[in-house]
């Protein structure tokens, strides 16, 4: 078949399942609207983790705010670059509302005081996305203390719980404007919650916890209608992983950075931005319970030489 005949085929399939019910067909039930819109009209989102400048936080941020939200609360521990993203937003769409909070995601006063905020002021929340992580120490599983174990696990781990915790309640809070109980947990993870050897003990452990924390309140939160995924991303510049990409340019090497994975590249912070869209929207209305990895292909296999696959 050629391009051309396989492309006009294509056009009578869409022509079929898009229908508004020509031709006798009913039309499809749809739960999210026209994809090439803004995709989270009227919604009221909390991301946490915003402040590094070059962020899946930040990132989110800007597709959030480009697709009108009502409300978006921008978070972090750190406050040195949050004024700076608070005032772009509300450049970019001057009728959102921005809200720019400092705290620490792992400290439960503090979660459960901007949930309640967004209910307050709006009688509704829609996403929360649990971006907030450390690195942690970077050291063999022999030389982590305790300690820093334990401080990793907090900061990455405490801080997904807490935003199941009050955030799962919040979403089931009806309103004039919100009939129907329901919402998105979303909560960063990693590629190296799935798979040894892409981090640290503590990161990978703290990592694999998200993972299960978010398959087992999807069932706990069962009936709600609040769906809880994780994103895995793979090696993505980002704030946290700038000392890679910053030594590797220092040696000319920036190229070869992400070579393990089919695509050869790690990737930008919008890339993964674009799954918590996605994971936001009502578009993935029965996405639930799922870790979704965004690595370039990296775990679609064992490690593999070019030209020696077999």
């Amino acid at each position: 078949m050629s391009s051309s005949s396989a492309q006009f085929r294509l056009l009578q399939v869409a022509g079929h399942i898009g229908g508004g019910g020509e031709g006798g067909l009913p039309p499809v039930p749809m739960v999210a609207g026209d994809s090439v819109g803004p995709r989270l009209t009227g919604k009221v989102a909390i991301i946490t983790g915003c402040n590094s400048a070059m962020g899946i936080g930040r990132a989110t941020a800007l597709q959030y705010t480009r697709n009108s939200p009502k409300a978006l609360f921008i978070c972090d521990f750190s406050a040195t670059n949050l004024t700076a993203l608070e005032s772009e937003l509300r450049a970019l769409a001057p009728t959102v509302a921005i809200h720019a909070r400092t705290f620490d995601a792992a400290d439960e006063a503090s979660v459960a005081a901007v949930v309640k905020e967004a209910i307050d002021k709006y009688s509704r929340l829609d996403i929360f996305f649990a971006n907030a992580g450390v690195l942690g120490g970077m050291k063999l599983v022999g030389d982590i203390t305790a300690e820093e174990f334990m401080e990793t696990l907090r900061t990455n781990t405490l801080s997904v719980f807490l935003a199941v915790k009050y955030a799962g309640k919040a979403m089931q809070v009806l309103s004039d404007e919100k009939k129907v109980s329901g919402g998105s947990i979303i909560a960063t993870a990693s590629t190296a919650g799935v798979r040894s050897g892409a981090g640290t003990t503590d990161y990978s452990a703290s990592k694999a916890a998200v993972i299960n924390i978010m398959q087992t309140s999807a069932f706990q939160l069962a009936g709600t209608n609040v769906r809880c995924n994780a994103i895995c991303p793979g090696l993505t510049e980002t704030g946290m992983t700038s000392r890679v990409w910053d030594a590797a340019r220092k040696r000319g090497t920036e190229g070869k950075i992400g070579q393990i994975n089919p695509l050869k590249r790690g990737a930008v912070s919008d890339e993964i931005a674009r799954v918590a869209l996605f994971l936001g929207s009502d578009e993935s209305s029965y996405v639930n319970a799922q870790f979704w990895l965004v690595d370039g292909g990296l775990s679609g296999s064992h490690p593999t030489a070019p030209g020696k696959s077999f």
